[in-house]
């Protein structure tokens, strides 16, 4: 009897467990409260958009046009700079080794050109001149020598012999054109430097000090220095890393003011007619809707540009166009930095403006 009633009972309590179950699977689920409360817009008729805080000066990304291993990094980020303060420092000591180079060719053509621009010296002269009295009186003497061959052939032909007498006529000539070469190097000499061969001397020095020049700017350029006052937001690079020039997705530096800062906010295109510029602007902080600062208006960047995505995934579609209104704000003690992401509500009640629906 009690085997017959077992197999009832177990069916009637079976049911009852699937009654049970797909009463408690048909319950809706609660929804999730919220990490954070979303903010409540301040204005009646109101312009929505998100807003990212960068620096006054905007965010400068500090790079090099001179690569190559870095010595020494004279920052920390979080550190305030003053323009013209060194960042950070690359090797140069190849450099340094062509610029001594250089600057041994530019040493050489500045003697040279200052050799010919002291031509001529005073103490060739006198030896220059002594040349020529030198052919004068050898002149005089060879002259003497053939005018009294010339007296015997015109009293006796037979006594000087034809031989003799050519011999003391070529001396003449051959000591009449040492005596013109003389006098000829003497003027030359007491002239000066011809002046072609100044210019080119002159054009020598000024091709090495421009080779000088560009050694010593990019020397100079070795050692980054801050282009503004303004305080390190990051610090990517490190002694003993190598620094590529050019412009990278990752700058090497980032740099600026932020004493005063700008909340750069993406406004759909769709909505860009309804901001008016000088319109009353309020941005919360993401995470934390008590943290609100009032933004004044700054300026319109007049180009409706593709929307930056925050994210990062690579497979990511930008369909929508936006313009980018900037508001400043004074941090004081707020903590807000720059990078974060406000939630920005611009005041739309301004004459024209369609009321939102």
């Amino acid at each position: 009897m009690a085997r017959k009633l077992l197999l009832p009972a177990l069916a009637v309590l079976g049911v009852v467990v699937a009654l049970m179950t797909v009463r408690a699977a048909s319950r809706p689920i609660p929804s999730a409260a919220p990490v954070a409360q979303p903010a409540q817009p301040p204005f009646r008729l109101y312009v929505a958009g998100a807003g990212i805080v960068e620096a006054s000066s905007e965010n400068i990304a500090i790079g090099t046009v001179v690569p190559g291993v870095v010595t020494k990094v004279f920052v920390q980020y979080g550190q305030n700079v003053k323009a013209g303060d060194p960042l950070f420092q690359i090797d140069t000591r190849d450099l340094a080794a062509d610029l001594a180079v250089k600057k041994a060719t530019l040493l050489s053509a500045q003697v040279k050109l200052q050799r010919l621009q002291s031509m001529p010296r005073p103490e060739d002269v006198p030896i220059a001149q002594a040349q020529v009295d030198e052919e004068k009186a050898t002149l005089v003497d060879v002259q003497t020598q053939f005018d009294l061959y010339v007296d015997l052939k015109n009293t006796d032909k037979a006594a000087v012999g034809e031989d003799d007498f050519n011999k003391r006529r070529y001396a003449v000539e051959e000591t009449r054109a040492r005596l013109a070469q003389a006098e000829a190097n003497l003027a030359e000499l007491k002239a000066g430097t011809w002046k072609p061969d100044l210019d080119v001397a002159q054009a020598d020095v000024v091709a090495a000090q421009a080779q000088v020049d560009a050694d010593q700017a990019l020397l100079d350029r070795a050692t980054v220095s801050a282009p503004i006052d303004g305080q390190l937001l990051q610090v990517k690079i490190h002694a003993g890393e190598f620094a590529p020039a050019g412009v990278l997705e990752q700058p090497l530096m980032l740099l600026g003011r932020v004493d005063k800062l700008v909340v750069r906010t993406d406004v759909d295109e769709n909505d860009a007619w309804r901001v008016h510029p000088g319109a009353a602007a309020v941005g919360f902080l993401r995470g934390n809707r008590d943290i609100k600062v009032k933004l004044d208006f700054f300026r319109v960047e007049p180009y409706v540009v593709p929307k930056k995505s925050l994210t990062g995934e690579t497979t990511e579609r930008v369909d929508t166009r936006v313009l980018q209104v900037l508001f400043t704000f004074d941090r004081g003690d707020l903590p807000i930095y720059a990078g974060q992401q406000l939630d920005v509500y611009i005041d739309a009640a301004a004459a024209g403006n369609m009321p939102a629906s």
